[in-house]
């Protein structure tokens, strides 16, 4: 059922406790002010970066030519100078962001940046990279973004453990996802024990939606085999993974940690537009309503979403994803029946996000290199 004209979608998303985070950001945005207007007109409390955005920022707008002209002069290799560039637009937007900061005690209001993609398979540079932007952006709302890959997570328990806050990315199946949940609790114990205050360090579980629908489909199609269950992988991925987190929320280690003050590891539903437009566009936002997650959007979902997203004339108590954890099940029984092999989907995921991620960050150090050359 549609939303009735007096009641505003994104609002109503707020108020089923979804906080809604801009996946985008760019100087443009900051200088023009339109970051600021949309906190306020979309219900916007956070914001993700990742290379591919600061890429097409850089490409498409000239306000970063004096800064680009500034490291040029100072002779500053290209991956300092990079360095430099994300995070001056981050510890803006951390500014920009900081009164919902402060209004929810830590909790939104937070702005992530992503280590240098190259290091997803190296623990030691990941972390040494996260040291390195916490103290180059030095807000208290930033987020480093760690790839929830196996050698990233040493990295996300010793930062944690440091007192930096981390969005954990790239993260497609469940054992992952559980492994990273792991490494979370470790890291805050590890904070707890060196005296640090818990209720400062935030962090969230990016858990990837549309791309593992547009691998399963594939593999249904030229199977031929299940073709009612095209479209129905990544929600039930995305569903179990929060039942993992309600389970995690009710264990006595979580509940010492929250004694201690610490806040949850929220999940974060990433790629959540559609990319087959046989789908709703609002498809990965309506089905995974549910407190105390984020839904990450680019602004053509965000738009889409305020426009015609479900939303009932009461949000209070609006959830798609809880109660819905057995018929989650029987789908991935059936995509197995139907000879789809989740673990190698998101195997094939996760190599596929590193390398467009390391891509973006090579075509973003070219894009600077060039202009430092002009």
């Amino acid at each position: 059922m549609s939303a009735p004209t007096s009641v505003r979608p994104l609002e109503a998303l707020s108020a089923a406790g979804v906080a809604v985070w801009l996946d985008d950001l760019s100087r443009e945005r900051l200088r023009n002010g339109s970051l600021e207007q949309d906190i306020h007109d979309k219900s916007i409390v956070g914001v993700t970066t990742n290379p591919s955005i600061f890429a097409a920022a850089v490409a498409g707008s000239d306000q970063y030519d004096a800064q680009i002209g500034d490291l040029a002069a100072r002779r500053v290799e290209v991956d300092e100078a990079v360095r430099m560039i994300t995070t001056a637009d981050v510890r803006e937007a951390c500014d920009v962001l900081r009164p919902v900061y402060d209004a929810t005690d830590g909790v939104d209001g937070r702005v992530s940046i992503e280590v240098d993609p190259r290091f997803a398979r190296d623990t030691e540079a990941t972390l040494a990279e996260a040291r390195q932007l916490w103290w180059l952006v030095d807000r208290p709302n930033a987020m480093i973004k760690i790839p929830g890959t196996v050698e990233g997570l040493s990295a996300i328990t010793q930062a944690l453990g440091q007192g930096i806050s981390v969005n954990v990315t790239l993260i497609f199946s469940l054992e992952r996802y559980e492994q990273v949940v792991d490494a979370f609790l470790a890291g805050l114990e590890a904070a707890h024990a060196a005296g640090l205050d818990l209720s400062r360090i935030g962090s969230v579980a990016s858990f990837f939606v549309s791309r593992v629908d547009s691998e399963v489909d594939k593999r249904l199609a030229s199977g031929g085999a299940g073709e009612d269950l095209r479209g129905t992988a990544a929600i039930a991925n995305a569903r179990l993974a929060f039942e993992h987190h309600e389970k995690v929320l009710a264990s006595e280690r979580w509940k010492a940690l929250a004694a201690a003050g610490a806040h949850p590891q929220r999940p974060l539903w990433a790629s959540t537009s559609v990319k087959d437009d046989a789908y709703p566009d609002t498809m990965y936002v309506d089905e995974l309503v549910t407190a105390g997650t984020v839904n990450t959007m680019p602004e053509s979902t965000i738009d889409a979403f305020a426009d015609h997203g479900e939303a009932p004339s009461d949000a209070e108590g609006w959830d798609t994803v809880r109660g819905t954890y057995d018929d989650a099940r029987r789908t991935f029984e059936r995509l197995e029946e139907a000879g789809v092999d989740l673990a190698d989907v998101t195997r094939q995921l996760e190599d596929e996000g590193i390398a467009k991620f390391a891509d973006a960050w090579e075509e973003l150090l070219a894009r600077v290199e060039e202009q430092m050359g002009d």
